[in-house]
Order: structure tokens, then sequence, then C-alpha cells
């Protein structure tokens, strides 16, 4: 599960970045690095540092949590679906 961090750091950058409409070129230069290093990152080719998580997720706003969140699943309260009913226990 947590071997794929690489794809949910790079899928949650792209959707913060289109978020805030910024390419990404303009990325890169608010962040002081390399326009091919973002594009790379938002490939799963590379896995940022711990440092360049805090710096990219002050660029775009965010805590840097939010570019290590893994994507919700099932039932859209964090509730996994078994194909089963849920019973109501108190």
């Amino acid at each position: 599960m947590y071997d794929d961090m690489p794809q949910v750091v790079a899928r949650n950058l792209r959707l913060l970045r289109q978020a805030r409409e910024l390419s990404q070129e303009e990325l890169a230069h608010l962040a002081g690095i390399d326009r091919t290093y973002i594009s790379a990152l938002e490939r799963a080719k590379y896995s940022p540092t711990v440092s360049m998580v805090g710096k990219l997720a002050e660029v775009l706003g965010v805590l840097p949590a939010k570019l290590l969140e893994l994507p919700k699943r099932g039932g859209g309260r964090g509730e996994r679906r078994t194909g089963r009913r849920r019973t109501n226990v108190p």
C-alpha cells in the first residue's frame, strides 16, 4: 500500500498545481527548482525529499501532509466497501 507513495505524491502535486492554475514552469520558478524536476515528480520518476515536500507545500499554500495524503476510497466517509450490508450496532 505504501509502496505507491511516489504515485500518491505525483497525483497530489499535479492536482494541487492545476487547482492553482500554475504551469509546471511557474511552480518550478516559485520553488526555485527546474521544471523538469516537477515533471519527473508528477510522473513518479523521482521521490521528493522531505525538504522538497515542505518547499512545494509552502509554494502551493498547503500543509506538507496534503502532498502525502492517500486517495479516499469506498463510501465517501472513509469507509471501506466490502459488499456486505452495514448493520447499526449501538
